[in-house]
């Protein structure tokens, strides 16, 4: 398979065992810090037992600097939890962000490492001329597809546990590969060729790339799409719906309320098939790109071809041309396309945010539920202003991985490493913006009172079309007589009909423009609003 063939879409499932483990449960990774002020110190004490995490206050004596373990009568215990976490993501949020826990979380990152070893393996007793590692039984291959359908968190914190001991993450993924392999009679006898020729880095791109395309496709996708979804469903419920439009924030020409949202599904479904359509890169070909140890150790292999067969077996796309690492330029091209979505959110989250503003929609509200602490009145848009900020925060992140992954000193250089455990950041406040967006999208109700009252108000715009008739049957100066009856007037619907009455135009000319109110004045709003899901269609080339 070519590497430029493979699809390639980032939203194709191409293999079973990349689905999220049934017993995921816990994905807080516990740590211990210490925090010392000149008077007030927080010392942590990390117990033996797993998840006992404890935080004491402890006051120092000011008159001998001696520390007294007393105070604030309430002793404080803390634990990481939904109000201890230091991100809201772990924190407040997690119900709406849990879903991309198991791919994005450190949990994600060994469990995508675990395969792409145990994959490794089974690759190289695929090579005839790798004589050493011969063709596992179907019960050996049962039972290593067993650690990556069985693999657990528990499973996970003891590869940590091996981690204190290595200090080294991919290692230790090894190492406890190796320690579940060694009773096997078959893998026993090839232990070794765990990990055979890699570099860590060799472990870690595919990794990052598995995490990225599962995350994507099984996460970010389906609330996309709904989102999608969602806006269309308000075009066509408003298509009809009249409504005055602004430009600079001044009175213009009409549209349809529903012809307004339909814009924003179609421009977000048509980023969303630009993000789908980013080829997800790995790389498998050891220290620096070259294959350097491969053909010492086997000189007659190619190395290159089994490198881009086991890579694109994972579903991904293969890199030839690399250093130590994979270059992330994909991912620069991913995170900058889901800007790109994002920003085209945050017009419509500030659109509606004005709607809401100018009375167009009433905010459906729930019992209990409390606008403002101090004005009983208020019904707040919280939810399109939450999005907001989230895809801000999304934004951030993901810009400063956009244009620091492709960088990398020389051959290799360790910056990229802690900035990539962050992707699930970027991924979540986005997630968290989508959602609250389809929140604020469901209290909704047009408020077409309004919206009729407003245009009724705005007969002005009505100068347009006058003056455009003029032009065509050759009256002299339209744009100026029309100009100087509404500009800086109060324009009403008897001082146009006067206007009109005036012009020597042909009777059915004049007819016409007589019958036309700002309410009518709409163009082709509404077939356009009717007919978004055939655009929407023709954006993502498949039926939503």
């Amino acid at each position: 398979m070519e590497s430029g063939s493979c699809s390639r879409a980032l939203n194709r499932n191409h293999s079973s065992y990349l689905s999220p483990n049934s017993r995921f449960q816990q994905l807080h990774d516990l740590s211990s810090s210490s925090n010392h002020s000149s008077n007030v110190c927080f010392r942590v004490s990390t117990a033996i037992r797993r998840g006992d995490c404890r935080c004491r206050a402890i006051v120092k004596d000011s008159s001998s600097n001696l520390p007294v373990e007393k105070v604030m009568q309430m002793s404080r215990e803390f634990e990481l939890s939904s109000l201890t976490a230091l991100s809201p993501l772990d924190g407040r949020y997690w119900g709406k962000v849990k879903d991309l826990a198991p791919y994005m979380s450190e949990y994600g990152l060994i469990y995508f490492r675990v395969i792409v070893e145990i994959k490794w393996l089974l690759k190289l007793s695929q090579i005839p001329g790798v004589t050493e590692v011969p063709s596992f039984s179907g019960e050996a291959q049962s039972y290593l597809q067993g650690l990556i359908d069985g693999f657990t968190i528990s499973d996970a914190l003891e590869v940590k546990s091996i981690e204190k001991v290595t200090n080294h993450d991919v290692k230790a993924v090894e190492y406890f590969l190796k320690q579940k392999c060694q009773s096997h009679p078959d893998i026993m006898k090839v232990l070794e060729f765990f990990h055979f020729a890699c570099t860590s880095e060799d472990i870690n791109n595919l990794a990052h790339a598995l995490m990225l395309k599962e995350a994507m496709n099984k996460v970010m996708f389906p609330v996309m799409d709904e989102l999608i979804r969602a806006i269309c469903n308000m075009a066509k419920a408003s298509s009809h719906v009249a409504m005055l439009s602004r430009t600079h924030g001044q009175p213009a020409s009409p549209t349809t309320l529903g012809k307004e949202m339909a814009i924003f599904a179609v421009r977000l479904s048509r980023e969303k098939k630009e993000i789908s359509q980013v080829e997800i890169m790995g790389k498998f070909a050891g220290a620096v790109g070259n294959y350097n140890a491969h053909l010492v150790a086997y000189p007659d292999i190619e190395w290159p071809q089994i490198a881009e067969e086991f890579v694109t077996s994972l579903g991904l796309c293969f890199n030839p041309y690399v250093t130590q690492i994979e270059t992330h330029d994909y991912m620069a091209k991913l995170f900058d396309a889901i800007v790109r979505f994002n920003n085209i959110l945050i017009d419509f989250d500030r659109d509606v945010w004005g709607y809401i503003s100018l009375g167009y929609f009433k905010q459906i509200t729930k019992p209990g539920e409390i606008g403002s602490s101090t004005m009983p009145h208020k019904v707040n848009p919280i939810d399109f202003e939450n999005s907001e900020g989230n895809l801000g925060k999304a934004n951030a992140g993901l810009s400063y991985l956009s244009v620091k992954l492709p960088i990398s000193r020389w051959q290799r250089d360790l910056t990229d490493s802690t900035v990539l455990r962050n992707m699930g950041e970027g991924l979540g406040h986005s997630l968290l913006a989508y959602k609250s967006a389809l929140q604020g999208i469901a209290k909704l109700q047009v408020n077409e009172a309004a919206l009729f009252e407003d245009l009724n108000q705005s007969w002005e715009v009505l100068a347009e079309p006058i003056q455009t008739v003029m032009r065509r049957f050759g009256i002299p100066e339209p744009y100026e007589k029309l100009k100087e009856l509404t500009r800086g007037r109060s324009v009403t619907r008897e001082s146009i009909r006067e206007f009109i009455e005036r012009l020597e135009l042909p009777g059915d000319a004049k007819a016409n423009l007589l019958k036309l109110t700002p309410h009518t004045y709409v163009g082709s709003a509404v077939e356009l609003a009717r007919a978004v899901d055939t655009a929407v269609n023709l954006v993502n080339g498949t039926t939503i």
